[in-house]
C-alpha cells in the first residue's frame, strides 16, 4: 500500500492535459500550463481580422482563422449571408467565451461586406 501511495505522489506532478467543457453553446479551454494561450489566439484573430479587405471570399477567410468560435446564416431574397464570429477579446474573465467576446465578419454571398459590431446588427434592417 505504501508503494502505490509513494508512486501516486511522485508521478501527480508530471500529469498535465487540457480540459473542454461545452455546454449551452459557451465553450470553456484550458491547457493546463499554458494559461496564455487565449491570449495568443485572440491577439493572432485580431491581427487577421486587421489583415482582412472587402470582398474576401468566405473560403480565404476560413483557410486563414480556421473554425469560428460561433456562425449564422441566413438567406434573404435569393441572397444568402454568413456571420462568423471569432474570439478578439475577452469581457467577463469566466473562461466562457460568449458572442460578446468576438467580432463578427459578415459574408454577402461569399463575400466579405464587413466587420464588426456595426454591421452585424444592420443585418437585422434586411
Amino acid at each position: 500500500m505504501k508503494k502505490v501511495l509513494l508512486i501516486a505522489a511522485l508521478t501527480a506532478p508530471l500529469l498535465t492535459g487540457c480540459v473542454i467543457a461545452v455546454s449551452d453553446g459557451e465553450a470553456q479551454t484550458h491547457w493546463a500550463g499554458n494559461s496564455s494561450s487565449w491570449e495568443e489566439h485572440h491577439q493572432f484573430n485580431r491581427e487577421s481580422i486587421s489583415g482582412l479587405t472587402l470582398d474576401t471570399s468566405y473560403q480565404n477567410v476560413l483557410n486563414k482563422l480556421k473554425t469560428p468560435d460561433f456562425t449564422e446564416l441566413l438567406k434573404k431574397d435569393g441572397d444568402v449571408y454568413q456571420v462568423l464570429f471569432y474570439a478578439t477579446h475577452s469581457i467577463h474573465s469566466d473562461g466562457k467565451m460568449t458572442k460578446d467576446e468576438c467580432t463578427p465578419l459578415v459574408f454577402k454571398n461569399e463575400k466579405l461586406i464587413g466587420v464588426g459590431d456595426s454591421i452585424y446588427n444592420s443585418l437585422s434592417a434586411i
